[in-house]
């Protein structure tokens, strides 16, 4: 999923790339909505962000998408999924400029797998009520509905401060990695080149304003199916191969997972994640 994030950042180093953000290719439209990293996190080892549900309350204890490949546990095992465990994990919260400007603490995980999906769900010991007074900072909208191919879209990663842009170039019926396999992935264009510690980035569409996506792996060599070298397979089982591609995981399957309160209801009419 990800190179150690040592090798990558003394790479930034040696190049200066992280002297500027990714820009914006010539023929990209302009974003319809300011995008930037309020409400973005970074972790230890990846990023992440706030998020609710159209139907969270400000009272409800707020939640942080990050990937399945971030959890403190390690890589869950292909079929594994993990539902409320206990957890203390601290996040960064950013500003819109990016700068810190608290600690946020988990409770528990509420969700994680790399299963079909690549995705974690953390609860939080603070409501979103509490972070927007005491920080200013309003959570992220997980849009309920399936992206758009061709729509445009931000990769926006707490941990290196950094936002790339791009476009959805298409879908993969299934992608596979080492030994997992997810379903219906977001492919990127080319522009969005993400790099290890931007795992666990919210991919947000800059029509709406929304997260469509969580941002989780790409083809570094150019082999097939193995470790940080995803392969695409499609219906009829042809494999694709697409070097220096990046994918994300589509984040609309969790709407309907999540019920009141914030909880994670895997029992819930709609919800099709993987069940422990």
């Amino acid at each position: 999923m990800n190179k150690p994030l040592a090798a990558v950042a003394l790479s930034l180093l040696l190049t200066g790339v992280a002297a500027a953000p990714a820009m914006a290719s010539s023929s990209d439209t302009a974003p319809a909505v300011a995008v930037t990293y309020a409400g973005t996190v970074a972790l230890s080892n990846c990023s992440g962000s706030v998020v609710r549900t159209p139907n969270s309350q400000p009272g409800d204890p707020a939640l942080v998408l990050s990937n399945g490949h971030c959890l403190e546990t390690g890589f869950p095992a292909a079929g594994e999924v993990l539902v409320n465990r206990a957890s203390s994990r601290t996040f960064s919260l950013l500003n819109a400029s990016g700068s810190k400007v608290a600690t946020l603490r988990a409770s528990k995980i509420a969700y994680g797998t790399m299963t079909d999906t690549d995705v974690s769900l953390y609860q939080l010991t603070k409501t979103y009520a509490q972070i927007q007074s005491q920080y200013g900072i309003a959570a992220l909208t997980l849009n309920d509905a399936h992206p758009v191919q061709g729509s445009s879209i931000k990769v926006v990663s707490g941990y290196w401060k950094r936002t790339y842009s791009c476009n959805v170039d298409g879908f993969a019926y299934r992608l596979k990695e080492g030994a997992w396999t997810w379903k219906d992935s977001v492919r990127y264009t080319s522009s969005c080149n993400t790099i290890g510690g931007t795992s666990g980035s919210p991919v947000i569409d800059t029509t709406t304003g929304k997260v469509v996506a969580v941002n989780n792996t790409g083809n570094e060599d150019g082999q097939s199916c193995t470790d940080n070298n995803p392969c695409e397979v499609d219906e009829s089982g042809n494999v694709t191969v697409r070097q220096g591609i990046n994918y994300a995981q589509q984040t609309y399957t969790l709407v309907p997972c999540i019920g009141p309160g914030n909880q994670i209801d895997l029992t819930r009419p709609g919800c099709a994640l993987p069940k422990p």
